[in-house]
């Protein structure tokens, strides 16, 4: 333990360690800027004032040590000054959507690379993903969190962070439902019951003849 008059290890406990694993969920603050031939519509990517274009985000940590902390990170779109801020905001948010979408990186099967398509930023508001948490500084030069990178399915904690929980090995699924069979075997049905007939002088002319026997054989076989 420090010494309580030695600050020189103190630090800012609002931040979160650099490299820190976190299950998040995305929420794009819009910024009301279109461009439909860019495919960006909706409102939801931002315009700055230097012409960078860019997507707001903000990343809420939604389990473990530092739930419900707020983390706020830009997503570029474009910049004036060339592609290297857009090619790493395309490549954040492949990342983010193989993390949510269960995909290795290394997948190029024609269902993977499905998967990697959006309709438009409207699929990437409200995606839930491991990241890895990093640490930037702010306008002010003060340290703040940021929102980097992804972790997919190819590391051995995603599993458990974005709370997966494989089958054992002895599992198989059951089979579908079927009504319960009848135990007992059907007794053969019976010969039907004929009641014999009268001898026409039984019955004096004009009475009515008495009434038919009743079905003797069981509900079952009628």
């Amino acid at each position: 333990m420090a010494a309580w008059n030695d600050y020189n290890d103190a630090k800012n406990p609002n931040v979160i360690p650099k490299g820190t694993l976190a299950k998040v969920r995305l929420t794009i603050r819009p910024g009301g800027f279109d461009d439909p031939s860019q495919g960006w519509t909706g409102g939801y990517a931002t315009r700055g004032s230097t012409g960078a274009v860019y997507l707001n985000g903000e990343f809420t940590v939604l389990e473990g040590p530092y739930a419900k902390r707020k983390i706020w990170s830009l997503i570029g779109l474009y910049s004036p000054k060339g592609p290297d801020w857009s090619n790493i905001g395309r490549s954040l948010i492949r990342g983010m959507l193989n993390s949510a979408r269960g995909l290795s990186d290394k997948d190029v099967s024609p269902q993977a690379q499905a998967a990697r398509r959006i309709n438009g930023f409207a699929d990437l508001d409200g995606l839930e993903f491991v990241a890895r948490i990093d640490i930037g500084t702010d306008t002010n030069g003060d340290d703040k969190n940021e929102v980097r990178g992804a972790v997919t399915r190819d590391h051995r904690d995603y599993a458990q962070l974005m709370g997966q929980v494989s089958a054992p090995a002895s599992y198989a699924p059951q089979p579908a439902y079927a009504p319960p069979q009848p135990t007992h075997t059907p007794a053969a049905s019976p010969t039907p019951f004929t009641p014999p007939t009268a001898p026409a002088t039984a019955f004096p002319t004009g009475q009515p003849a008495a009434a038919a026997a009743p079905d003797m054989r069981p509900t079952w076989a009628r």
